[in-house]
């Protein structure tokens, strides 16, 4: 397992200060966050009635840490864009607690099959916190000021994708991140992980290999008003080919992933 390396901004340091991080230099939170309990991540991932499927997940995916470095908190109201099957739902749901929420966005044709309707159930009844929203991505528009926290795990790539197959129209991803900084709270976060990609043209990469370039992820972001304000290469892989789609069973759950925080400012 690749060592955690943290990288901060170094502007956003002089202004707020650092605080420790496993070992490693981290952002201080705004003081507004500082007044809610940081969850047991360890217990919300070990929480009973995960299928073993996602628990099967938990080793490459390390959630408890990511969720830690991204700085979830107890009680918040968190966002799952482009949940799939709520692999980060149920833990989310399981760490903010009763009196958090999280609401799992999921355009509709991914979640109709009674499979998918089934595990969705599951989930509800282990984490009543926890809705699944049908919706298709470009339509989504959270109302102002609502949430504290978002997770896009391994989708913002998604964004640029579009598929008649898939049922999946093309999206402007300006736009998309235009009403999801609107629907932040502000010192909302936005946790963004997702496969590294080749830079070139962001449609012909994604729709290649459903991988995207990190600085483009970044420079939407704070074009939408975002603050990055910590990266981390825990998913750091210098052994993926890039050019290989991340659906290959040579490279799947070992991609070269990036991990950023975004936080919209106070």
């Amino acid at each position: 397992m690749q060592s955690t390396v943290l990288t901060v901004v170094a502007g956003s340091v002089l202004a707020l200060g650092t605080v420790a991080y496993d070992g490693h230099q981290a952002m201080a939170q705004p003081s507004e966050a500082t007044t809610q309990a940081a969850p047991d991540f360890t217990a919300a991932v070990a929480a009973g009635g995960r299928v073993q499927a996602d628990i099967k997940l938990d080793e490459s995916r390390m959630p408890s840490k990511i969720l830690a470095f991204m700085g979830l908190k107890s009680g918040d109201a968190a966002l799952d864009i482009f949940a799939g099957g709520g692999y980060y739902s149920e833990i989310m749901g399981a760490a903010v607690g009763a009196d958090g929420s999280v609401v799992a966005v999921n355009p509709p044709q991914f979640v109709s099959s009674d499979a998918a309707k089934a595990k969705w159930a599951g989930i509800s009844e282990r984490q009543p916190g926890v809705s699944m929203l049908p919706s298709q991505l470009g339509d989504f528009t959270p109302a102002p000021d609502s949430y504290d926290f978002a997770m896009m795990h391994l989708i913002f790539h998604d964004l640029y994708w579009e598929s008649e197959k898939f049922k999946v129209a093309r999206m402007d991803p300006a736009a998309f991140l235009s009403k999801l900084y609107a629907g932040m709270k502000p010192g909302g976060i936005v946790a963004v992980i997702d496969h590294v990609g080749n830079a070139g043209d962001t449609r012909v990469v994604v729709e290649k290999t459903h991988r995207i370039d990190p600085a483009t992820a970044k420079a939407d972001f704070e074009k939408a008003g975002f603050v990055l304000e910590a990266e981390s290469d825990m998913f750091a892989n210098p052994d993926d080919d890039l050019d290989k789609n991340v659906f290959d069973p040579a490279i799947r759950g070992k991609t070269n992933r990036f991990v950023m925080k975004f936080r919209k400012p106070t």
